[in-house]
């Protein structure tokens, strides 16, 4: 492909650069898509009429189509297949779709991540048409108009997950927290409720997104008592902060679960508690607790860190001592979940993009659409999550088996025998 070149580098569609780079593009894909049509083909060159010809053929190709992905605006030239192939049950021709690139797509689902950020950014829907089309060479097929209905669908997404049945789905652990984000809603102090869990087959999920005035006991009971009224059976351990709301509220409603304190948070509080100068050797103090080998070593742990800081700061020292047995919880459970259940890092480091990418947004907004827009980001970002580690112990966790020194020493079946 020729292109003219102007003396400063660019091209009539924009920089030399973008221009190579959505050449490339195209020419990937349609490389891809005439491979899987070969293929496709090649599968099936053995199914035959019965003059012994073909069934299944190439066909040329259908109009060009234009598609935005985040190399720019790409135009390609969907090979046609010619499927004369009868379904025998229901009398129907058999048809060839792509899984590349299906019929109704015109757009890559990156930019489905991109306009949730848009929103949370502050751009209004009208705002987003000149914003894309510097980001991505073009805004075909994304005005205004579009862009609203989108958001109305991200709305009825997020609420289809609030009112899904839970109990299809058993979550041992779960971890919780309240996130403070600068997006639109209603309350200068509302935070945004958040619990993942993971399942019995080790894989994590998000359970349930609501805002919260300050992260309040009522606030975190009627995120709880949701979740139990959909019919959510109470996980064995729980994963949280010091939030006093979040503990009352799972005393009440989930009563059977263990508590766990988040030692991120508990470590941040007792440091608080310290001058600067004793920090950094009391922070290594903290770590021999929780990276202890066991938990009767993290109990001397404990006793060592009481001995060396109780007559200096006792403020700090019980801090540690009155939830000694909640941050130690996780010692009771397999020794592979333990780098998971001690703090509740799924959740921070899932919200730290979200928190980088949003900022105060002046003006009337929609309570609705801000927590629909987070909703969408957590639900991409959920794809990417990983299993814990040794995932098929987390159902025997579920059933009852006994953890000493995070090695199993008892089966259920043993136990019930």
């Amino acid at each position: 492909m020729l292109s003219v070149v102007n003396e400063d580098g660019s091209t009539p569609n924009g920089s030399l650069i973008d221009e190579i780079v959505r050449e490339g593009a195209r020419r990937m894909l349609a490389a891809a898509l005439e491979a899987e049509v070969n293929t496709y083909i090649a599968e099936l060159a053995d199914q035959r009429d019965q003059a012994g010809r073909r069934l299944v053929v190439r066909n040329g190709y259908h109009q060009p189509r234009k598609v935005t992905t985040a190399a720019g605006l790409v135009e390609v030239k969907v090979p046609r297949v010619n499927d004369r192939r009868v379904d025998e049950t229901t009398g129907e021709r058999q048809r060839f779709s792509s899984a590349i690139l299906p019929p109704w797509c015109r757009k890559s689902p990156k930019i489905s991540e991109v306009l949730p950020l848009l929103y949370l950014h502050g751009l209004s829907s009208g705002d987003f048409v000149p914003a894309l089309e510097q980001f991505l060479g073009s805004s075909a097929g994304l005005s205004p108009a579009t862009v609203t209905r989108l958001t109305a669908q991200w709305q009825a997404d997020h609420q289809a997950f609030c009112d899904r049945d839970l109990s299809v789905t058993d979550y041992v652990y779960v971890w919780a927290d309240g996130i403070h984000l600068k997006i639109r809603l209603q309350e200068a102090k509302a935070s945004v409720l958040v619990m993942m869990g993971v399942r019995t087959d080790g894989t994590k999920e998000l359970i349930a997104m609501t805002d919260g005035y300050r992260e309040s006991t009522e606030a975190w009971a009627s995120l709880l008592r949701d979740c139990a009224r959909r019919g959510m059976r109470a996980p064995v351990l729980a994963v949280g902060d010091g939030a006093l709301g979040f503990w009352n509220a799972l005393a009440e409603v989930f009563p059977d679960t263990r508590p766990q304190r988040c030692w991120v948070h508990k470590t941040a509080n007792v440091l608080d508690s310290m001058p600067k100068s004793a920090q950094p050797v009391a922070k290594r103090a903290l770590a021999d607790i929780y990276n202890a080998e066991d938990r009767e070593h993290a109990a001397q742990a404990v006793r060592t860190f009481a001995r060396q800081y109780g007559a200096k700061f006792p403020k700090a020292v019980k801090k540690i001592a009155d939830d000694e047995a909640e941050l130690l919880a996780f010692y009771d459970f397999p020794a592979e979940h333990w780098i998971h259940l001690r703090t509740t890092n799924p959740i921070e480091s899932t919200f730290a993009t979200v928190r980088l990418r949003t900022k105060v947004t002046k003006g009337a907004g929609s309570r609705a659409a801000a927590l629909a827009m987070v909703f969408k980001l957590v639900e991409s970002a959920q794809a990417r999550w990983r299993a814990v580690n040794a995932p098929h112990l987390v159902a025997l966790v579920r059933a009852g088996a006994r953890f000493e020194r995070g090695q199993l020493v008892e089966r259920p079946e043993a136990a019930t025998a």
